[in-house]
C-alpha cells in the first residue's frame, strides 16, 4: 500500500477520535450547564413562593391586627360616648332633684321634716290622726301600692314602740349577717342605722331615731336610691 494511503487512514481515525472526545465534553458541558441552570431556576421558584407566602401572611397578619385595633377603637369611642351620655343624664337627673322638697310630719308626732327630691312624690298611708301608726311612702314620679314586698325609695314610720324594742326586732338579722348596724346621728339626734338585706324583696337602709315615747323609722328599699338617702336623712330634724 502506498505511504500516502496510510498516513490518510491514521489521520482520519485520529480526527475521528479527537472529535468523539470533544463532542463527549461539550456535551458534558452543555448538561452540566442545563442542569446548573434548571437548579437555579427550582431555586429562584422556591424562594418567589417562599416570599410570596410571607407576604400574603404578613397581609392576613397585618388585616387581622387592623380590624381588632379597628373593633377596639370603636368600642372604645363607644364606651367613652355613653360614659359621657351617662354623666350628662346623671348631672340631669341630679339638678331635677333640686331644689328639694320639705316633708313635715304630724306636730303631735314630734313633727319630723327633712329634705327630699322635687321629683319624689308623697303618699300619706296612715295619717295618724286618731292615733296609732304614722306611715308615709315616697317614690320618684309615683308612688306604687303599697305592699311589704314593694320597693320605696323611702317609707317613713313613726308607732308607738319603744326604741330599744324597735333595735332589737332587728337582732336576729344583725346575728345573722343580713344587716349591719351601727351609730348615726344628725342635727344633734343620735339614732341607730342598718344596712344590708331586711328580706330576700328588700334591701337597703334605714336610720331610727326616740322621739319622745314613739319611735321613728326612715328606710330606704334599694341600694339604688343610697345617694338620696343619705342626703336626706343628713337633714333630718324634730322636736323632743
Amino acid at each position: 500500500m502506498p505511504t500516502t494511503c496510510i498516513s490518510s487512514v491514521l489521520y482520519i481515525h485520529i480526527n475521528h477520535k479527537y472529535n468523539d472526545a470533544m463532542n463527549q465534553i461539550r456535551n458534558s458541558r452543555e448538561n452540566g450547564s442545563v442542569n446548573g441552570w434548571m437548579l437555579a431556576t427550582i431555586g429562584l421558584i422556591l424562594l418567589t413562593s417562599i416570599a410570596a407566602g410571607l407576604a400574603i401572611w404578613a397581609f392576613i397578619n397585618y388585616t387581622d391586627q387592623k380590624t381588632n385595633v379597628d373593633t377596639i377603637a370603636r368600642a372604645r369611642v363607644t364606651d367613652a360616648k355613653k360614659l359621657q351620655a351617662d354623666q350628662l343624664e346623671a348631672k340631669f337627673t341630679q339638678r331635677e332633684k333640686e331644689p328639694n322638697r320639705q316633708f313635715v310630719g304630724p306636730a303631735d308626732y314630734g313633727r319630723v321634716t327633712f329634705n327630699y327630691p322635687k321629683t319624689w312624690s308623697a303618699y300619706i298611708n296612715k295619717d295618724a290622726s286618731r292615733g296609732g301608726t304614722y306611715e308615709a311612702y315616697l317614690n320618684p314620679i309615683t308612688v306604687p301600692a303599697v305592699s311589704s314586698i314593694q320597693q320605696f325609695a323611702l317609707r317613713v314610720t313613726i308607732e308607738s314602740k319603744d326604741y330599744d324594742q324597735a333595735i332589737a326586732s332587728y337582732s336576729s338579722l344583725v346575728k345573722r349577717g343580713d344587716l349591719t348596724a351601727s351609730g348615726f346621728a344628725a342635727n344633734g339626734e343620735n339614732g341607730t342605722r342598718l344596712d344590708g338585706a331586711f328580706s330576700k324583696d328588700i334591701r337597703g337602709s334605714a336610720v331610727i331615731f326616740k322621739i319622745r315615747d314613739k319611735t321613728l323609722t326612715l328606710r330606704s328599699d334599694a341600694v339604688t336610691f343610697k345617694t338620696d338617702f343619705d342626703n336626706l336623712i343628713a337633714t333630718v330634724k324634730f322636736s323632743k
